[in-house]
């Protein structure tokens, strides 16, 4: 398991000069909680345009912008989105368009019901989804992109129903992997109790998973307020090919959003894997 950091381009000169490192951190957190506030208000106005799911052609190609650069798609799987709890695919707006201006056409958010009521009842769902994705595009594996809960939900299909045959990379955003204690009133909702430390199906995810082909990379945040502890957002498994990636200075709705973990992502899907015979460790991950 490596562990690497993402640096946040967009922290401030002062906050590096500040005298002490309470301070420090101190205005780290205000930062962030401001700019989280404004994602929150941001997505409330696109939330209504991802409720319904997105009309899928024979191929789903999405149009590269104007003056993108056009790069070789040769070998890129699609990739699958999969937003988090009381959510939907409207959280991903910014991510395709970055995913689509580096050559990645083939990307595809999926909406789960917001009355699901179980993360393996929607582990199945998404498996059936990704069968449906692979025959429509002739693609034997896709990439997924999972945040917070929907990182879970993708990892259970990876890990308990044989999704590692599909899944070539599992990019996880803000995701509870050993359960996260935010929000106790939250736990009338079965899900939010499956998402608590010790959990019957965190249990099982801690489980023995011999052979798991997938490999892991997991995003978490040092400010992320829906992570108790918030090392929780990190998978440490011993039969599986994790890399734990910390980003600093941004909370848990921004993970989807901030430029420095979409280059993350990018570099995460493009990279060359250990398994291949031409293949060498993916350095560290640093954004200037």
């Amino acid at each position: 398991m490596k562990v690497t950091s993402v640096a946040d381009p967009f922290l401030p000169l002062c906050q590096r000069l500040l005298p002490t490192r309470l301070a420090g951190l101190s205005l780290a957190l205000l930062k962030a909680t401001a700019l989280e506030l404004a994602i929150l208000a941001g997505h409330l106005l696109l939330y209504p345009s991802g409720i319904i799911q997105e009309r899928r052609g024979p191929s789903c190609p999405l149009p590269a912008p104007e003056g993108a650069t056009e790069l070789p798609t040769e070998a890129k799987p699609p990739v699958v989105l999969l937003h988090g709890f009381i959510d939907n695919r409207s959280v991903f707006v910014l991510l395709r368009r970055n995913l689509a201006q580096h050559g990645r056409q083939r990307v595809e958010s999926l909406n789960y019901s917001p009355l699901t009521c179980d993360i393996r009842t929607a582990a199945e769902l998404l498996g059936r989804h990704i069968e449906e994705i692979c025959e429509r595009t002739g693609s034997r594996q896709v990439d997924v992109v999972g945040h917070s809960l929907g990182g879970l939900i993708a990892r259970y299909y990876v890990q308990r129903l044989g999704g590692d045959l599909r899944v070539r990379t599992l990019v996880t955003l803000g995701t509870p992997h050993a359960g996260t204690r935010v929000a106790p009133l939250a736990n009338a909702h079965p899900i939010v109790r499956q998402m608590r430390p010790g959990s019957e199906l965190i249990e099982e995810l801690s489980g023995p998973a011999p052979g798991c082909r997938t490999h892991f990379v997991s995003f978490w945040s040092d400010l992320d307020h829906l992570m108790d502890p918030l090392e929780s957002a990190c998978i440490d498994h011993p039969d599986l090919r994790a890399e734990n990636i910390q980003v600093s200075g941004i909370g848990h709705l921004a993970l989807p959003v901030h430029p420095a973990v979409a280059t993350g992502i990018r570099q995460a899907l493009d990279a060359v894997r250990p398994k291949d015979p031409s293949a060498s460790r993916a350095g560290g991950l640093t954004v200037a």
